[in-house]
């Protein structure tokens, strides 16, 4: 009995040994090992023997990690309050640098990403944030990056989300908007004026050297006329028909004595 009991307890000591002892890394893990306070070799992926009390292990997940940004308070280089919110899309590429050189690396990323949010779209203006978001997110990844690449951190993404302005500064957009699209339609609408006047111009010349295209045209407008069964007929006179009249007229009022 005694020497069951003692077989029992080694076996249960061997397994609490084992159980400290033996760790799994998944494919996308990687594991940072402290022997005694010292840094060890990366360990990879696959069943890792650990000595106990001896060796700490700090798994790094080295998937991608979506990060969201809290909306910030900004106010932009033009004096108009917004909030602005955002996301980070990172992954850890140096395990080692991740765990040594900084004490929380998400933490310390998503604390770099607002403070750069605030600081550059507090130096763009309005128009540049609503109408220009592709350039801001390719400048706040590099300003991103340059701080977290210490950290064995790579920044792939930086979005911003939403951008929310205050009320009345909406409704004067809005009024502004409707007053560009007025503008262009009495531009557009001048323009048209213009070439129908040009064409009309064109038309006239053509027609004042044919009379008889003229007398044509004059008798299509009595024919337009006469298929609405109108009363009133109207003959259009040009004023160079009656011209040698009145050349001829005052002519003989200056001869009489």
């Amino acid at each position: 009995m005694t020497w069951l009991i003692v077989a029992v307890a080694a076996v249960l000591a061997i397994g609490v040994v084992l159980f400290f002892s033996l760790k799994v890394l998944p494919e996308y893990q990687r594991g940072v090992v402290f022997r005694g306070g010292r840094l060890r070799p990366l360990y990879g992926p696959g069943v890792k023997v650990l000595i106990p009390v001896l060796d700490r292990l700090v798994r790094v997940d080295q998937r991608v990690v979506t990060l969201t940004i809290p909306p910030q308070e900004v106010i932009t280089k033009d004096n108009v309050p917004a909030r602005v919110n955002a996301v980070v899309m990172f992954r850890v590429t140096d395990p080692v640098s991740a765990v040594v050189a900084v004490e929380n690396f998400s933490v310390a990323t998503s604390q770099i990403a607002q403070t750069t949010l605030r600081s550059l779209l507090g130096r763009a203006d309005l128009d540049t944030l609503l109408a220009h978001r592709d350039d801001l997110n390719q400048d706040l990844r590099t300003i991103i990056e340059k701080q977290t690449q210490d950290w064995g951190v790579q920044v792939q993404v930086v979005e911003i989300k939403d951008v929310e302005i205050p009320e009345s500064m909406q409704r004067a957009m809005a009024r502004e908007a409707e007053a560009e699209r007025e503008r262009r339609a009495k531009v557009i609408n001048a323009r048209g004026e213009l070439q129908a006047s040009d064409e009309l111009r064109q038309a006239a010349e053509t027609l004042s050297r044919s009379p008889a295209s003229l007398q044509l045209r004059y008798l299509q407008t009595l024919l337009e006329l006469g298929a609405d069964h109108n009363s009133t007929v109207v003959f259009p006179l040009p004023v160079d028909i009656i011209t040698p009249f009145l050349k001829s007229v005052a002519a003989a009022a200056q001869e009489r004595p």
